[in-house]
């Protein structure tokens, strides 16, 4: 098992704030999940894109998500699975010491989609899943989805860079060299409100992942998830 898909209910406006990942078992109001690995991770990553890239509205917000009634095309779905890797709800992470059970677990981050080396981490990562798993997409991945990639082989350094206080530390569980998106991107927004270091800019990443979400939303359609 390398991670946890969680999908609530079928209409899109509740499947924006039912559908996530994590790096364990998620249980919900209203849903399930499945576990994640290299067999069903492409159909995981679509559905995941699918059921966040539409904004609800009162005109659409009862449509029902449908089975796709074209063909998906190798590049829709590795586009999918760079958009969902930098979601804001992709939730997988990396921690030591947490406390459930009277027991305390460690969590390993599988979804790392760079080396220690290209991000500077100074320790390894204990999976090299997802660098593998991308090496081995068919066709390549999209210049649109690269450039998502490239925006975040900046921002990972910059989290390595510095060391945070120890309440950040403490809150977002960055004890371990394989911390997840979710760690990073807050980490870096909580150094940026302290004005303790130099501001990470986010605006080359941010335009990369507009154009990747504008290019994926119309396909939504086309492919026939929502009618």
């Amino acid at each position: 098992m390398k991670g946890f898909l969680f999908a609530g209910n079928n209409d899109l406006q509740n499947a924006r704030t039912g559908t996530l990942i994590a790096s364990s078992i998620y249980t919900g109001r209203n849903g399930g999940g499945v576990y994640l690995d290299d067999k069903n991770l492409w159909q995981a990553a679509i559905v995941f894109s699918v059921r966040r890239l539409i904004k609800p509205t009162w005109l659409n917000d009862r449509d029902q998500f449908l089975q796709p009634s074209q063909p998906l095309p190798d590049e829709f779905k590795s586009d999918c699975l760079i958009w969902m890797l930098f979601n804001g709800s992709n939730l997988t992470a990396g921690a030591n010491d947490l406390e459930w059970n009277d027991k305390k677990w460690s969590l390993v981050n599988h979804f790392i989609p760079f080396t220690e080396t290209e991000v500077g981490a100074p320790d390894r990562f204990e999976s090299d899943f997802m660098v593998q798993y991308l090496a081995n997409i068919a066709g390549g991945i999209s210049l649109e989805a690269r450039s998502v990639l490239d925006a975040g082989r900046i921002l990972w350094p910059a989290y390595f860079a510095h060391t945070d206080p120890r309440s950040v530390r403490d809150e977002l569980k960055l004890n371990r060299a394989d911390v997840g998106w979710y760690q990073i991107r807050n980490a870096l927004k909580k150094r940026n409100e302290s004005g303790d270091t130099l501001p990470v800019d986010f605006s080359a990443f941010e335009a990369a992942y507009k154009a990747l979400t504008e290019k994926l939303q119309p396909q939504v359609f086309e492919l026939g998830f929502l009618r």
